[in-house]
Parts: structure tokens; sequence; C-alpha cells
């Protein structure tokens, strides 16, 4: 009896895992669909499932048909996302080891002062940030966005880290101590091999969080610093909205993101549940 009900359980358990993660590709599948759709058959209500497909939106976005070229854009926010977390990781191990190894006095308020910066709407230090950049020649320059990017994940990088480097064994640290490793020694090749995927968690987090960034992007940025959802919106004119090609351009721009997450997927896990069961 108890089998039989261990069974329905995990039989239950499955499905109700299948039905979720139907629910969330249903967005991404009706988005790939409508990209490949004219864009007549794309603002039809309901939309046409049977309608002919089409690469006209992908042409567009692409700018094969004349328009701005996609290109640009994406290689700014590669530039701002992968640089900034390369140096979140950089500036978040140091500070996570003596948070959470080496702790330094009062570690906790520490804590809670890197998780209030987040509190603050982002908008409310926006002006300040608008001046600093105009007066300082910054405006429409990528490597301010690097550096807004960089102290905006790096207290959620931070507080990650201090999770999963508590879990690191001291005793590993001792010996390497023993042995006459300095500091960087040990940060480098004893607690980063240990904590990977901790890091790969904070650094795909990071990552996301830097490409999906719109609102300095849009306000910082012109035409050389232009960033890929910058570069999305742009889709929407006064002339009206073209459904096929914000959604070609949409899956165009979160693929990267998609890509990172699944590589990283085993990893992503592995850290994300790290602490969880002792």
């Amino acid at each position: 009896m108890n089998a039989v009900r261990r069974t329905v359980r995990s039989t239950g358990a499955g499905l109700m895992a299948w039905l979720a993660g139907i629910v969330f590709f249903l967005p991404i599948a009706w988005m790939a669909l409508t990209s490949l759709h004219s864009e007549a058959d794309a603002a039809t209500n309901p939309p046409s499932f049977t309608a002919p497909l089409t690469l006209d939106g992908y042409r567009e976005f692409f700018g094969l048909t004349g328009g701005a070229s996609p290109w640009p854009a994406l290689i700014n926010s590669t530039v701002a996302s992968l640089t900034s977390t390369v140096l979140v990781l950089a500036l978040a191990l140091p500070a996570a080891y003596a948070l959470s190894i080496n702790r330094v006095r009062k570690w906790t308020d520490v804590l809670f002062f890197f998780l209030s910066t987040k509190m603050l709407p982002v908008v409310a230090g926006l002006l300040p940030i608008y001046l600093f950049a105009r007066n300082t020649g910054l405006l429409d320059n990528i490597w301010l966005l690097v550096v807004l990017y960089t102290s905006m994940n790096l207290p959620i990088a931070v507080w990650m880290m201090q999770s999963f480097l508590a879990e690191v064994p001291v005793a590993v640290i001792e010996a390497a101590r023993v042995d006459g490793a300095r500091l960087p020694v040990i940060l480098t090749r004893v607690i980063a091999p240990i904590a990977l995927p901790g890091m790969a968690a904070t650094a795909l987090i990071c990552f996301i969080f830097s490409w999906n960034e719109l609102l300095f992007a849009r306000v910082l940025t012109g035409v050389v610093a232009e960033t890929a959802p910058v570069f999305l919106t742009g889709f929407i004119t006064s002339q009206g909205l073209f459904l096929a090609k914000v959604c070609a351009a949409s899956l165009v721009i979160s693929l990267p993101v998609l890509a990172a997450g699944f590589a990283a997927q085993d990893k992503l896990v592995q850290g994300l549940s790290l602490g969880a069961v002792k």
C-alpha cells in the first residue's frame, strides 16, 4: 500500500513538473511562432496558427532589408554583461571570504548593508548618475555601464557567495595555510574550485541582470554604447507595433541568456542548492 502511494505521489509530482515546464515554455513558443509570421498574420486576433511561415521578421531585425544593424548593440551588451560579471566575481570572492570564512567584526551588519543597497529604487539614483556622466563626458560610453552594472550586481553577488563559501571545509583552508599558501593562492586554487558551482550560479544571475537592464542604458547611452534592450525598444514607433519583428528581435536577444542558462544548468542547480542539505 505504501509503495502504491509513493508511486502515485511520484507520478503526480512528475506530471506537475511537466505541466509547470510547459506553462513556462508556452510564451517562448508563442513568441517563436509569431516571429515566423508576416505582420498581417501576426496581428490577427485570435492568432492564426496555420498561417504561412516566413523569415521576414528576422531579415528586418538583422538589417537585411535596409534597416539598422543590431550587431553593434549586441556587441555592446555582450561587452558590458561579460566584463561586469567578471569584475563582480573578482570583487565578490574576497568579500565573501571575509564574511564567511575569515569573518570580520559585525559581519551580519555588513551583509545587511549590502542587501539594503538593493532596496533603493533604481530611478532614485538616475538623475545624479546622469549629471555625473554628463559633467565627466561619460555619456554614451559603454564603460560607464560596466561600472554601473558591477556596482548594481555586487551586493547580491556578495550575499550569494557568502552562503556558498560558508560550506567550504575550514580544514582544507587550514591545510593550505600550513603548506605556506597565501590568501591569493587560497582564493584561486583552494576556495574557487570548491565553490565553482556557486560561482557559476552567481555569474549567471549577474549576467542575466546586466543583459536585461534597460533604464540606465536607455538614459545614459545614445548611438555608440546602445545595448540590445535599447535597440529592441526602437521597434516600437509612432507608426505602430510591428509584432512579428519585435518577436523576432526578442527571441534573438534572449538567446544568449537561454544558451548560458542551458550550458550552466547543472552548475546552476548545484550552486543554488548548495548548503540546502547537510
